[in-house]
């Protein structure tokens, strides 16, 4: 058998809880978008084209 050269694998960017949020005048605020289905303290994540959640699976698509 002929040995197969292997693809590196991609690093997985690693986001904090911290990042969802920001402290502006002594107020939290969030920076993210929360899911409707799950409520709030389920944040959803940011794509190119959509913004989806990762427990449920609900999709809003970005308008170009």
């Amino acid at each position: 058998m002929a040995d197969k050269e292997k693809e590196p694998k991609q690093k997985k960017l690693r986001i904090a809880k911290k990042d969802f949020f920001k402290v502006e005048g002594g107020k939290l605020t969030r920076t993210r978008r929360h899911c409707p289905k799950c409520g709030p303290g389920v944040f959803m994540a940011e794509h190119e084209n959509r913004v989806a959640c990762g427990k449920c699976g609900y999709t809003e698509f970005k308008k170009r």
